[in-house]
């Protein structure tokens, strides 16, 4: 707008400098017209620049002199486009609407020295001139502010979509993680415990370690598919009903362990279900690794709204002070993205217990 307005004003002062070379027209035309064309092209991008209502007052109690004087001594087409550009650049000043509408209003009295008839009409011509230009520069103005807010939307929605993209990645991370512990640590822990057992009975019984190992070996290739399947960031649904899976992890657990379950069997979202099964399996391996329990219960409740693992045993127990591990923490978050919740309470000789209540 301001590049468009300064060759419009250069526009207006050539032709005042046609007129006054053309038809003898007084020279001082050509002085005051300069001084408005200076003005209006070197001067005006700084004002605009200043801030504030002191500078564009005064450039606009400046220039509207000039352009009158000009009008005055050569009444053309050029001193009339001087009166154009001039309110246009109030509006581009931002300066307060009462003072544009004075500005407008006084624009048409540079036809006062004309009979009545014909200041009217010129006058008349003249404002209509002027408030079109006021209006077709507002609408540019607020044209170029919305593509401003159209550019800067955008750019906070590239924003939001980079961030939006790192949490996906975060999580999805996380996820991995939880997975990698409570499957791969599980399958892992008891591997060591077998594989122990069998160098414990070697010498006494070869058939029982043979028989132990053969155990450590299909967990071993239990904990190669945990692996592959968090690699490849698969979450595939497991066949086997939640008691069942259940069942096998009691079966496994390395202490005398029962599975107790209450309530009518229904079928669980996949997300729900593997939040529980893990739950089960991180118990059962803090259990063996920890504890030092002589039993294990693990519960399955099936309640009207919601369902409950519970592995409670009767272990040395702990005053609470150590910090959670990840374990935990995997199983905490698992609970939270759920809807659900997740206890553990321990305390010395008493054992502890380890619980994840998820709707269903």
């Amino acid at each position: 707008m301001t590049r468009a307005l300064g060759v419009l004003t250069c526009g207006a002062f050539l032709s005042i400098v046609l007129g006054v070379l053309g038809s003898g027209e007084p020279a001082l035309a050509l002085v005051f017209g300069a001084v408005f064309t200076a003005l209006a092209t070197a001067g005006f991008g700084w004002v605009r620049g200043r801030g504030g209502w002191t500078w564009p007052a005064a450039y606009v109690g400046v220039q509207l002199p000039l352009a009158f004087v000009t009008f005055t001594i050569s009444a053309g087409v050029g001193a009339t486009l001087f009166l154009v550009v001039l309110v246009s650049q109030c509006v581009l000043l931002r300066l307060p609407l009462p003072v544009i509408a004075l500005v407008i209003a006084v624009v048409p009295l540079v036809h006062l020295g004309m009979s009545l008839g014909a200041g009217l009409r010129e006058g008349l011509g003249t404002l209509v001139s002027v408030l079109f230009a006021a209006v077709i520069t507002e609408l540019l103005l607020r044209e170029q502010r919305s593509r401003g807010e159209l550019a800067e939307a955008h750019e906070k929605l590239r924003d939001y979509a980079t961030q939006a993209e790192r949490l996906a990645t975060a999580q999805e991370r996380n996820r991995v993680a939880r997975d990698i512990h409570d499957g791969l640590g599980h399958s892992l822990t008891v591997v060591q415990m077998q594989v122990k057992a069998a160098r414990a009975v070697l010498p006494i019984d070869p058939g029982k370690a043979d028989e132990v190992l053969a155990k450590a070996q299909e967990q071993a290739e239990n904990a190669l598919s945990e692996v592959r399947r968090s690699v490849k960031a698969l979450r595939e649904p497991r066949p086997t009903p939640l008691p069942d899976a259940l069942r096998a992890l009691v079966s496994e657990a390395g202490v005398p362990a029962e599975l107790a379950v209450s309530g009518a069997e229904r079928p669980l979202p996949e997300e729900h279900r593997e939040a529980l099964f893990r739950t089960a399996q991180e118990g059962l391996t803090n259990v063996r690794k920890h504890a030092g329990a002589d039993r294990v219960e693990l519960v399955l409740d099936y309640a009207d709204a919601s369902v409950r693992v519970v592995v409670r045993d009767d272990g040395a127990g702990s005053d609470g002070g150590a910090s959670p591990g990840f374990g935990l923490l995997g199983l905490r978050e698992r609970a939270e993205q759920l809807g659900g919740k997740l206890d553990f309470t321990s305390a010395p000789g008493e054992g502890s217990a380890l619980s994840m209540e998820v709707p269903g």
